[in-house]
């Protein structure tokens, strides 16, 4: 890793820190300004900034298992941007790099979908689960755990994990802009919108606004993809104005799904953060019992395991920060904080929060430090205040970003040795199980599981490392826990 890393400018032989902010996070030592990492901290607040509209239409849009929703988008939206700017900003000053971190994608979409959506479970049970989780990686990170289970999951199963995340997250974006449904007669498990055509208005305000958003990544545009959405919002804004689609319901089958697009009462707004707080450590104990909690939580702690270490590496690397190791600098503080991050998420109510790789787009323009990061989250605190907008984002404007996001994980695939069958067949199930099953984790759980069997089989088994066999024994135990709750109950 370490010999593709870019290597920064180096300053001139005469050049000093010129303040106490250029003292602290080292910026004329790594070759930058402070001018330029306020502006690399503002790219990649503007790349990232999605998730202020995603992660409401994401966790807004389902109900927990008594039937209850979260609460309302601008609240969701506005808790979201307070936790990623504190964090952030927590990244920037604790560990001096220029990481960024909001609620995670794919982590959202487990948490809602797969946790509070179960039988009784309301929606602070499944946020007390993500505190959990959140806690217990941050044990494992002091304990030194996280980085040796990191070291031992081979390189093939880490890219898998990330494709399949683009895959699912791009699915459910297709899904969510009603251009792949399932049919009403269940002929065939979904299909191209409505009996196989595309014939609506959200769908056409989809379909412009995904290849809106592939023209402007392609043409390098910074913040395309939050451009994309305002613009696509707009294209809503009018296509309701004029064509009167109104809500999708089951005699509107082809309106609008979530928010019904129209211009807002008010755009800035004192923000709502009653969502602080909003969960229950062990509440969900009572409503599915101690070993589907624990099971829960260890099928979060795998989605969310990988992510940060990737991150902060392709960070890193971008910015020419690895050492001959190929590890980025204070890189534990970075692991304390992410951990930190995870449980802060739940507790604020919004998910897990993560390190996000659009950091990298910052550290394309010239960031080179954590001040870069302190930017950024002040950017996002300064958003905060503008929560009610999200409001009037239908889900077929926010959508194609859900599936550029995907694109964009999918992209690692090309790291996968996919001549060798014993690596690329575990690959492969944890690539396709993810958005064939709706389940993050059994494409991470399958994947590992047919890794070690494969490479039994071919008598590598000493090469295996130990924590292999226990992360194995683990998903083995995780996919039969119907059985075993039963069993054990």
């Amino acid at each position: 890793m370490a010999s593709t890393s870019k290597v920064p400018p180096a300053p001139p032989r005469d050049a000093r820190p010129t303040n106490p902010v250029d003292r602290y996070f080292k910026i004329t030592e790594r070759g930058s300004t402070i001018s330029t990492e306020i502006r690399g901290g503002l790219v990649t607040f503007f790349t990232m900034s999605y998730i202020i509209v995603l992660n409401p239409i994401i966790l807004g849009s389902v109900k927990d298992g008594t039937g209850q929703n979260l609460a309302d988008f601008s609240t969701i939206a506005a808790t979201t941007a307070l936790v990623a700017g504190v964090l952030t900003i927590l990244m920037g000053v604790v560990a001096n790099f220029p990481l960024a971190l909001a609620t995670g994608l794919g982590l959202n979409a487990v948490v809602a979908f797969s946790i509070a959506a179960l039988p009784g479970m309301t929606w602070a049970d499944a946020m007390g689960i993500v505190v959990l989780e959140g806690l217990v990686i941050l044990v494992l990170v002091l304990t030194g755990f996280r980085q040796a289970v990191f070291n031992a999951v081979p390189i093939s199963i880490k890219t898998a994990i990330s494709v399949g995340i683009g895959l699912f997250i791009a699915f459910i974006g297709f899904v969510d802009a009603g251009f792949v449904r399932i049919p009403p007669g269940l002929g065939t498990p979904v299909e191209l919108g409505q009996n196989g055509s595309l014939s609506t208005w959200p769908v056409f305000v989809f379909v412009v606004g995904l290849v809106a958003m592939v023209i402007l990544m392609v043409k390098k545009v910074r913040g395309a993809i939050l451009i994309a959405i305002v613009g696509t919002t707009i294209l809503a804004i009018i296509v309701e104005a004029v064509a009167n689609v109104g809500g999708a319901s089951a005699d509107n089958p082809g309106g609008f799904k979530l928010n019904v697009p129209a211009i807002p009462d008010q755009v800035v707004a004192a923000p709502d953060f009653s969502l602080l707080g909003h969960f229950s450590l062990f509440g969900s104990i009572d409503k599915i019992g101690i070993v589907a909690v624990v099971l829960l939580v260890f099928s979060l702690l795998l989605a969310d395991f990988f992510d940060t270490m990737g991150t902060m590496v392709a960070v890193g690397s971008e910015a020419g920060l690895l050492d001959e190791k190929g590890n980025p600098p204070r890189s534990q503080q970075i692991l304390v904080v992410d951990s930190i991050a995870a449980a802060a998420g739940g507790a604020a109510g919004v998910s897990s929060n993560t390190s996000y790789i659009e950091s990298a787009a910052g550290v394309g323009d010239g960031a080179r430090t954590g001040f870069a990061s302190v930017i950024t989250g002040i950017a996002f605190l300064l958003a905060t205040f503008l929560a009610p907008i999200v409001e009037i984002v239908p889900s077929e404007a926010a959508a194609p970003a859900l599936v550029v996001v995907g694109f964009l994980m999918v992209t690692q695939v090309t790291g996968i040795d996919w001549k060798s069958y014993e690596v690329a067949i575990p690959a492969f199930f944890a690539i396709v199980l993810m958005p064939f099953t709706y389940s993050i984790t059994a494409g991470i759980g399958a994947g590992v599981i047919l890794y070690v069997i494969l490479q039994v089989v071919i008598g590598n088994v000493r090469k295996l490392h130990p924590f292999m066999w226990l992360i194995a024994v683990l998903f083995v135990l995780y996919f039969i826990r119907g059985p075993l709750q039963t069993w054990i109950g």
